[in-house]
């Protein structure tokens, strides 16, 4: 194979580092309550705005919620912890 220099017609790219370090952060938080004990996060999303994690999704108990946070929290970078968790079901009424 055969890699060819790259051309970027006289300016270069900036990498946007910030967005790398958030993708990363988002990933270790992700990863971090995915092995966690006593939490099931298959349907929680880790997103970042601005300097914060921000939690979404159900889970079953009140618990896992705050289990979540402390997971979150913990991981290295993290600097601060926004859950908006729900319990699963929650907001939702069986009007008939």
């Amino acid at each position: 194979m055969v890699f060819k220099e790259q051309t970027f017609h006289g300016l270069e790219p900036e990498i946007d580092a910030e967005i790398a370090n958030r993708a990363s952060l988002e990933a270790a938080v992700a990863n971090a309550l995915a092995i966690a004990g006593g939490i099931d996060a298959s349907d929680v999303e880790v997103t970042m705005e601005e300097s914060q994690i921000v939690l979404t999704g159900t889970v079953g108990t009140v618990g896992e919620i705050e289990r979540a946070t402390v997971v979150a929290r913990a991981v290295e970078g993290v600097q601060s912890v926004h859950n908006r968790i729900l319990l699963g079901g929650a907001g939702i009424s069986d009007a008939h």
